[in-house]
Formats: structure tokens, C-alpha cells, sequence
């Protein structure tokens, strides 16, 4: 089944929420990044969780037959980064997240409007 990166992205969005993950940023890198089209970052209060989070996104995803790419960390459960292609979820512990602050490196990037699914139309910074 096709679903363009927007839809996929919203997927893995709504599918981390629905766990209780921490803090969603949806970035979108179109025009600024050959690497993927979309990063979802969000962060979960303990390393049981942010597996549970990853596991919620694989199965949402599979649901409409869309396989990763690639997944790493899992096991650990401190970052877990699952690649869908047009689509990376980064999933933090918060001092992980702190540390590498993806956020202030991709600072360029707009930001989704969460509540919408909206491009809010504005650069941060």
C-alpha cells in the first residue's frame, strides 16, 4: 500500500502518543535534507517505554504494510531510530535526547503543528 510521507509521518505521530511519548517534535527536512522528507523526535520516561513506543509505530506501520527500512537500538532501549525511508523516528531517554539535541542541529527545519497535522508555516529560531 502507497502512503505518502505526510501520512506516514502523522502514523508514527499519532502511534507514539497514543504510548504517552514525551515531548513529540515532527521536523519537516523537505528541500533541506536528501536524507528523508520527515524526523519524528519524542522521548519516553524509561527504556521499558521507549520500546513500547517503537513497537506501537512497527505495528501501526505494518498495519498499512509498510516495513522498516532499517532499526537500531531496540535492544538498549536509550535511542531507538527506525528508518522508513522518507520517514526517521528518533525515540530518547531525556538525557539522550539532551545530548545529541537534534532539535538545535536541524534548527532550519519547520516544525508541524501537532494538534493540526499543519505545517505552521514558520521557522523556529
Amino acid at each position: 500500500m502507497a502512503t505518502d510521507s505526510k501520512t506516514k509521518s502523522l502514523i508514527c505521530l499519532k502511534a507514539a502518543i497514543e504510548k504517552k511519548a514525551r515531548d513529540p517534535v515532527l521536523l519537516e527536512l523537505k528541500g533541506i535534507s536528501s536524507i528523508t522528507d520527515y524526523f519524528l523526535l519524542c522521548t519516553g520516561k524509561s527504556d521499558r517505554q521507549v520500546q513500547a513506543i517503537a513497537q506501537a509505530i512497527e505495528e501501526e506501520l505494518k498495519k498499512n504494510g509498510i516495513r522498516p527500512l532499517g532499526q537500531e537500538g531496540t535492544a538498549q532501549g536509550k535511542w531507538i531510530l527506525m528508518d522508513y525511508g522518507d520517514v526517521v523516528v528518533h525515540i530518547f531517554l531525556e538525557p539522550i535526547r539532551k545530548f545529541y539535541d537534534l532539535e538545535g542541529l536541524w534548527i532550519e527545519a519547520p516544525r508541524m503543528d501537532l494538534m493540526a497535522g499543519e505545517d505552521l508555516g514558520k521557522r523556529t529560531g
